[in-house]
Order: structure tokens, then C-alpha cells, then sequence
């Protein structure tokens, strides 16, 4: 049959291109039309429940009307659509395992709006931890068009409104540390393929850290956010002044970060490194020349944080458990290094009561306990069964104002002549009690601490000398048990602590207690930054 001049007309408007302009002005008309139905929903969702906001601080709906909402509470609800505006540079199959589990054709049984608002709330609780996001993310509920004849009279539409942050930041600026000073810039790249990923980098010059570069990419897993994948490498040179050495790291490695609770994550890494011991001072010990030259560290980590704390850098209640397990060189591990390690850290903290004060008082008791075991073991390969000697690299270091406060950086253990060469053993605790400062108050982070700490750092003599396996088993235990037949070292002291949001500040006056021979104590004022304190 002949095609019509109707037909070809249509047939030719269909072959032709679109022109740009006008593509535009139908996707604007398009957003139009969606922000329109957006804020007609906002205006019927107050005849339901006026309208339910995200907190930020704890994932929970506040409502304008709270009577409406326990009236409803019950109430069966079927949410027939789910709408994300704004995200415009985020895929939307990723934003669709997210919400689509919403849809209540894809669960069985029937919502109660009670019900409704919870499973919207973990959605939007799992946009928030994105990190792409701005703060805070709206939700808001619409009611069906009763004209409609598709709907029901319990379909509902959820609109949640996430702006998007912006696609990079780049910070610069200087440090200042125990002993150090540095400055750095950082850059940031965020949602780069539309689907939360990110890439960082991080370049800093100091004095003591010479020179470190990284960069890391990072990925969630299947849209969640408690589960990420990342990869990077990085470049540093350190200089050891404790050790009358400097240390030049280059390598990779990639890990997987699963969070199993609100408070609780593990973290599974398989790293490279090769490692250079180089730069050494003249008055270099022997046992730092042994280690000299070039190693190569093939590992496997899995770090598990169990945190309950509620301010990590100044926490008056709460616990903390975390466990390091490192596995280097051993069967499919290739590399020149052969060990185990493990590392536990634990803390606590409880509020002190005042008599006749009522509420908190600020004022805390904290507890912290730590302890690290290095196990040498036989290289992959190595035809001779005998544990290789573990290196400086890789030994425990003690002393200094963010762990034993009141001694020099890597003050206490082991030393050959000036220089401290660590050891394969520790173990040490502190106790401290913080009070908020008269006329500054319990509301600010600035707090008077008093404390006591101390420890013990020893090395495996045998395992270093290379002994067979089974002796250096009865070497970790005999060392383990040396732990505690004789006083720690100590040491005691007051000062202040300010916690800023990205780190701890501590300006102590200390007094050693308890000194060994060769270990180096510091009597009077000592400054210390960092994240993670005794």
C-alpha cells in the first residue's frame, strides 16, 4: 500500500536531528514540570502529616504535627513511587537499588505509615553516608490525585530532595606536631562516574616526613555505603631521628572497608611495599647498618574497631576495641620480610557524678589499655626452617606525648647506643581524669587532665639471632611473661587537652616515676597532636 503524504511527513520529521536548543528547552520544560508536582506534594502532604524532615545528628523523622502522626501511625500505606530530585550527575541505576526496595510492590505485605517512614528514613540515612550529598536531606510524602483512576486511596509518592555537593575540593595548608612541622594540599574528587566514587590525593612537605604522596580511589559496593572497595599507592620519606636513619616507602594497596554496625567495622588490606632504610647518620648503631638497604613487604591486614564513644577525642562514656592482624611473607606471599603481628587497643571512659550536682558534671575517668606481639616466621620459599630476624621497619616503637606521655618519641625499649631499634613485644596503659576548667564550662572541648602511664617494650634476642621455629615459640613466651615480674615504666603528670574536630591537642607538664637504663624520660612541658591517645 502507497504511504501517504501524512505518513511521509512524519517519517521525515522522525529522520531528522533534533536540534540542540530545542532538546534543551524540552528538558527545562521537563524539570519544570517535576519541581511543580514537587511543590504541590509538599503542599498535600500537610493535610497527611504536614511534612517529615531527615534529621541530620540522628536519622529520625521530626514532624510539625506529631498528633497527626500518632493518629496515622497505623494507617496501611503503599508507596507507588519514589522520586531523588536534584541528583543530577548520579546514575540512576545507582540510586535505584537504594530506593527501589522502597516500592511496595517489591515487598510483601502492606506498610503502616509508621512502618512507611522508618524504611524512608534508612533509604535517606544511606544517601546521607554517601557523602556526596548536602546536609540535610528532605524527604516529603505526597498523596494521590483521587481523579486519578490508576491510583488507590493508600498510594503515596516520596520525593527526596539531595543537592548534590560539588565535584572537588582542594584544601591547602600547614601542621604542627610532636617534633614536626608540615605543610600539605589535598584534593578531592567526588562522584566521578556518577556512582559515589571518589578520588583522593594527598602531597605534604615537613620537616620530619619529608615527603609523602598518595592517591586513592574508593568505590561503594553495589550502592552501599557500608561496603567500599579502594585502591591507591603512595611515596614517603621519613626521617627516623630516633634511629639515625630515614625511611623511603613506594607501593600500593587495595582494601575492603565493611561496616557490620553503627558502631563497628572491618577493614581487609593486602599491601606492597618496598622499603628503603638510607640516609644513615654517622654515629648509626650496628644494628641499624645490619638493616640498611632495600626490603620488599608483601602483606595481608584485617583491622576490626568496635566504638561506642560518643566524642572519640574526648570521650566521657564509652568503649573502644580495635584488633591489627598482619600476616607478611608467608606461603603465596612473596617478599623478603616473614612475620605475624598483631596489635589490640582497648579504652574506656564513665562520666563522674558530683554529689548535689544534678545532670552531667563533665568531669570523666579514662582507661586505656594497649599490647603488640611480632612472631618471626620462615620466608615462602626458604629451604632452611628457620624464622628470618625481624627488621626496624617492622618493630613496635613506645614513648612519646600520644602513648607513654612523660618520655621521648620511641623513648622507651630496647637501644643500641643512641638509638632506639624497637621491639617485638609491648604492652602499656594509662589512666586519666578530666575536668571542664572553672569559668569555661563543661560545653566546651577544653578540658584540665590529670594522668598516669607507662609500659614495657622488649625484643625476641633469640628469634633476631635466628633460632629455630620451636625456640622462638618458648622465646614469645618467656618474653611475654617478662611483661609483668617488674615494674613498668611510668609516669605521671597534668595538663591541658583542647579536642578539635580533626584532631587532639595536649600541652602536659610530666615527671617520670619509673626509669630503666637507657631509656629517655622527659621531665616538664611536652605538646602533642594527634588522633589517637593513651
Amino acid at each position: 500500500m502507497a504511504s501517504s503524504p501524512l505518513d511521509d511527513g512524519v517519517f521525515a520529521q522522525l529522520r531528522q536531528q533534533v536540534d540542540p536548543k530545542v532538546q534543551e528547552q524540552r528538558e527545562r520544560e521537563l524539570n519544570e514540570r517535576i519541581h511543580s508536582q514537587y511543590e504541590k506534594s509538599r503542599q498535600r502532604q500537610a493535610e497527611l502529616v504536614r511534612y517529615c524532615t531527615l534529621r541530620e545528628d540522628d536519622s529520625t523523622y521530626s514532624h510539625s504535627h506529631p498528633s497527626q502522626i500518632g493518629d496515622n501511625a497505623t494507617k496501611p500505606v503503599t508507596i507507588s513511587s519514589v522520586r531523588v530530585l536534584h541528583a543530577t550527575h548520579t546514575r540512576h541505576a545507582f540510586l535505584e537499588r537504594i530506593v527501589h526496595p522502597l516500592l511496595s510492590h517489591n515487598r510483601q505485605g502492606t506498610y503502616t505509615l509508621q512502618e512507611a517512614l522508618q524504611e524512608i528514613g534508612g533509604a535517606v540515612d544511606k544517601l546521607n553516608r554517601l557523602d556526596i550529598f548536602q546536609q540535610p536531606i528532605s524527604t516529603y510524602i505526597d498523596t494521590p490525585d483521587q481523579t486519578d483512576a490508576s491510583t488507590t486511596p493508600t498510594d503515596h509518592a516520596v520525593f527526596i530532595s539531595a543537592k548534590e555537593r560539588g565535584r572537588y575540593t582542594i584544601k591547602t595548608g600547614t601542621e604542627a606536631g610532636t617534633a614536626e612541622g608540615s605543610a600539605y594540599v589535598n584534593a578531592q574528587l567526588r562522584n566521578i562516574f556518577g556512582g559515589a566514587e571518589s578520588l583522593t590525593a594527598n602531597a605534604s612537605l615537613g620537616t620530619r616526613t619529608r615527603s609523602a604522596y598518595s592517591a586513592t580511589f574508593a568505590t561503594p559496593i553495589l550502592s552501599n555505603p557500608d561496603l567500599r572497595w579502594e585502591i591507591g599507592g603512595l611515596a614517603s620519606s621519613t626521617l627516623k631521628h630516633w634511629a639515625s636513619h630515614e625511611e623511603v616507602l613506594k607501593g600500593g594497596n587495595t582494601r575492603l572497608l565493611w561496616q557490620t554496625g553503627a558502631r563497628s567495622k572491618h577493614e581487609f588490606m593486602y599491601s606492597g611495599l618496598w622499603r628503603q632504610v638510607t640516609g644513615l647518620a654517622e654515629k648509626a648503631s650496628p644494628t641499624v647498618r645490619a638493616d640498611a638497604g632495600d626490603s620488599f613487604k608483601s602483606s595481608l591486614t584485617h583491622t576490626w574497631t568496635s566504638d561506642t564513644r560518643d566524642l572519640p577525642l574526648l570521650p566521657s562514656r564509652g568503649y573502644l576495641l580495635k584488633t591489627v592482624t598482619e600476616l607478611a611473607g608467608l606461603g603465596p606471599l612473596q617478599g623478603d620480610v616473614a612475620f605475624g603481628k598483631f596489635e589490640m587497643e582497648s579504652q574506656a571512659a564513665v562520666p563522674v557524678p558530683i554529689p548535689g550536682l544534678q545532670g552531667d558534671s563533665g568531669v570523666s575517668f579514662t582507661a586505656g589499655l594497649r599490647g603488640g606481639l611480632l612472631y618471626p616466621l620462615t620466608l615462602s620459599g626458604q629451604q632452611q626452617h628457620r624464622p628470618a630476624p625481624s627488621r626496624i621497619n617492622d618493630r613496635f616503637q613506645l614513648g612519646g606525648p600520644t602513648d607513654v606521655r612523660g618520655f621521648r618519641l620511641s623513648g622507651l625499649g630496647p637501644r643500641d647506643g643512641q638509638d632506639a631499634v624497637g621491639g617485638d613485644v609491648y604492652a602499656a596503659g594509662g589512666a586519666s581524669l578530666l575536668l571542664p576548667l572553672p569559668r569555661v564550662g563543661k560545653d566546651t572541648p577544653l578540658r584540665f587532665q590529670a594522668f598516669i602511664n607507662g609500659g614495657r617494650l622488649l625484643a625476641l634476642s633469640d628469634a633476631r639471632g635466628g633460632a629455630s621455629e620451636r625456640d622462638a615459640a618458648g622465646s614469645i613466651m618467656s618474653t611475654v611473661s617478662a611483661l609483668t615480674q617488674e615494674l613498668p615504666t611510668c609516669a605521671a603528670g597534668v595538663g591541658l587537652v583542647y579536642a578539635h574536630p580533626a584532631a587532639r591537642f595536649e600541652l602536659n607538664f610530666s615527671l617520670p616515676l619509673a626509669l630503666r637504663k637507657g631509656e629517655e624520660g622527659r621531665k616538664g612541658f611536652s605538646f602533642g597532636v594527634g588522633i589517637n591517645f593513651l
